[in-house]
């Protein structure tokens, strides 16, 4: 268990930080980022991710990306999604909050309303209502949404995903099968989620150096805590 941030260090109470965007907009880089920029403030944050994150959710991340499921329905998928959710809320992310933690999580029901609600086209109102239901309508204190180009995004992804398949045999290649239709309603429906919740959520849209996005990031991070840009 990582030590204590000491007094004065963060705001002694818990914060729950997201991380939206396609697959291959560069989540987990920025991640990595700003945890390592958070542990030298002498913050030491709890990341997972989902789908995955626990012993359970690890197992339907497998069965939701693996290429094999290729028949799984639409609302078999919303269900699994909010399963594993369920799993890691209970297991991962709500612990960490009363402990006053803070939580980084690469993503969340965001991209369940961005994937099923609006790559599958079921809809925001079904994805909300069991967010609701499910979660206890848990929100994150900041979500930082990545959307570089749509075509760069989705070449990264499946590029990525087809070497690690290559060097490792886990597929995780489902999704990047999906016509490029698919990723637009995705895409869209991210905007429209960051249009409806403008407090919350900061939208870092365009190809910038992972540089430049790990600044803004830091950026906003900082403001948020009331941590020095250091």
């Amino acid at each position: 268990m990582p030590p204590e941030s000491q007094p004065g260090s963060f705001l002694n109470r818990p914060y729950f930080i997201t991380f939206e965007g396609l697959d291959g907009s560069g989540k987990t880089t920025q991640i990595q980022r700003l945890t390592a920029w958070l542990i030298a403030q002498n913050i030491h944050p709890v990341v997972t991710r989902q789908p995955g994150g626990t012993e359970t959710g690890d197992r339907i991340r497998a069965l939701l990306l693996d290429s094999k499921s290729a028949k799984l329905s639409p609302r078999a998928e919303l269900a699994m999604m909010f399963a594993d959710r369920a799993q890691s809320i209970e297991q991962v992310i709500a612990p960490a909050l009363a402990s006053d933690k803070l939580v980084i999580c690469d993503r969340f029901t965001d991209s369940t309303e961005a994937y099923q609600g609006g790559g599958r086209q079921l809809g925001s109102e079904i994805v909300l209502d069991l967010h609701r239901l499910i979660c206890g309508n848990l929100q994150p204190d900041l979500t930082l949404l990545l959307l570089p180009d749509l075509a760069s995004s989705l070449a990264r992804a499946r590029s990525r995903n087809n070497s690690q398949a290559v060097a490792t045999g886990v597929d995780e290649n489902r999704f990047e099968q999906e016509r490029n239709s698919f990723f637009q309603r995705v895409y869209e429906k991210y905007r429209e989620i960051a249009e409806r919740e403008t407090t919350r959520v900061i939208t870092l849209e365009g190809n910038f150096r992972i540089s430049a996005v790990h600044r803004q990031i830091i950026k906003t991070v900082a403001q948020r805590l009331g941590l020095k840009n250091s």
